[in-house]
Formats: structure tokens, C-alpha cells, sequence
């Protein structure tokens, strides 16, 4: 099982900001079945998509800025980490993530 510390952005305003504007990534969960953007973003970022169960479903390396992610509807869980963390972790479709909320 891999841990991860992330900060759960929470409500509407703080998911729909993100990390915009930010002048680097951070761990970061958030929650929706609409998929992500990276519009605003000036750096590119790892996307890993959760089930319920914490297993991951999804895996995007070095998402660039400007682009548009979509994923199927049946999961909500999203993860938008620093470039390199799914390379660092080894992370991949399958993997099992403890998540340390912040």
C-alpha cells in the first residue's frame, strides 16, 4: 500500500480553482465525475483517478497545462500531484493508496 499526504480541497470555489495560479504543484484531492482542466496552470501535473476503495483506476504522467481530462463517470476521486510522483511511487492501475488528509 502507498501513503500519500494530500490536502482534500473542499466545495465548489476551492475544486474549481485548484491549483491555478499556483507557481508549483502540491498533492491535492478533490472530488468530481466531470473530469479536470489545466487551463491557468503553468506547470504540468501527474492525474490519478480512485474507486471507493482507494485502488487506482486511472493513471495520467505530466498532464500539460492547457489540456482537458475525462474519465468515466462511475469514479469521483481525483488526484492531481507533482510531476513525477506516479514515476516516484510507481504507481499504476491497480495500486492501493492510504490517503493522509491535510
Amino acid at each position: 500500500m502507498i501513503q500519500l499526504q494530500v490536502k482534500h480541497l473542499k466545495g465548489f470555489e476551492e475544486q474549481l480553482v485548484g491549483l491555478i495560479g499556483a507557481k508549483s504543484a502540491s498533492p491535492v484531492l478533490l472530488r468530481t465525475r466531470f473530469g479536470i482542466h489545466t487551463f491557468g496552470m503553468s506547470f504540468p501535473i501527474d492525474v490519478v483517478i480512485l474507486d471507493k476503495k482507494r485502488k487506482v483506476v486511472r493513471v495520467v504522467e505530466a498532464l500539460k497545462p492547457n489540456r482537458i481530462f475525462v474519465w468515466s463517470p462511475r469514479f469521483d476521486t481525483v488526484l492531481e500531484l507533482p510531476i513525477g510522483t506516479v514515476r516516484k511511487y510507481s504507481l499504476k492501475v491497480g495500486s492501493l493508496i492510504h490517503l493522509e488528509l491535510l
